[in-house]
């Protein structure tokens, strides 16, 4: 990957997916542009420091990507710091519990700006510039949740603005072919980055056929190799990595 730039979003703690991303596609070459929101200054700093040391260019910005015009500025300040990129990850996403009582107006609103809108209007103002760009190889890489696996009960608005995701990557897939930009996504499964309790993670490591929980790692190597141009091939897919992870 060496002489591309790779955009993730929703990079904001060292243990999150988006974190594991930066450093997998730095240690194959890519230059990173990160985007988060209400992180620690100093562990933006440090880790910004920590990909340098793998020998690439990496910047940072604030972002509210519930902000309508938030694509455009995040790509505008990409192209002036790094350069035109040619990997788009979007990683970002906004959850909070609701359930059929609790869901109103705002809930819904509020999922769709983050995991619907944003994705949306970055993944098509990145192939926009792409194009006037004459890139030779473009990545975009949305990430989901499985939402089409099994029922999410109490997070209805989650899972129907995340799986809305996944029809969107096969309709842009097909779009976007003839310019050379492949469009895939990737559910992680449940991944342990800080939130699992101990007693959630023994409720849930039976279920994992491989015999052990999710990790970043694990999420961040796949993203990796559709970002790579041994995944030329492959567009148009919903990737589900769980570790065969059972439902039921």
């Amino acid at each position: 990957m060496n002489g591309h730039i790779a955009v993730v979003t929703g990079v904001s703690h060292g243990k999150g997916i988006g974190a594991a991303i930066c450093e997998k596609l730095a240690s194959e070459g890519s230059d990173i542009f990160f985007s988060h929101l209400d992180a620690d200054a100093d562990w933006i700093s440090d880790f910004k420091s920590s990909i340098k040391e793998m020998g690439v260019r990496c910047a940072a910005k604030e972002v509210d990507l519930s902000e309508p015009d938030a694509p455009v500025k995040l790509l505008d300040a990409v192209s002036a710091e790094l350069g035109p990129p040619s990997i788009l990850v979007n990683n970002a996403a906004y959850s909070v519990n609701d359930g059929y009582q609790a869901l109103d107006a705002k809930t819904i609103d509020d999922h769709y700006a983050v995991n619907m809108r944003a994705t949306i209007l970055l993944s098509v103002e990145f192939a926009r510039r792409f194009k006037q760009n004459n890139n030779r190889m473009g990545r975009i890489i949305n990430l989901t949740s499985g939402q089409a696996l099994g029922p999410m009960p109490d997070e209805l608005a989650y899972s129907a603005t995340k799986g809305a995701i996944s029809a969107f990557t096969l309709s842009l897939s097909a779009e976007l072919a003839p310019l050379g930009i492949t469009v895939n996504a990737v559910n992680p499964g449940p991944t342990d980055t800080g939130w699992m309790t101990e007693e959630l993670k023994q409720q849930l490591l039976p279920k994992f056929l491989i015999g052990r929980i999710g990790l970043p790692e694990d999420a961040a190597r796949l993203v990796a190799f559709l970002a790579s141009e041994e995944a030329q091939w492959i567009t148009g897919q919903i990737i589900n990595s769980e570790g065969g992870f059972l439902r039921s």
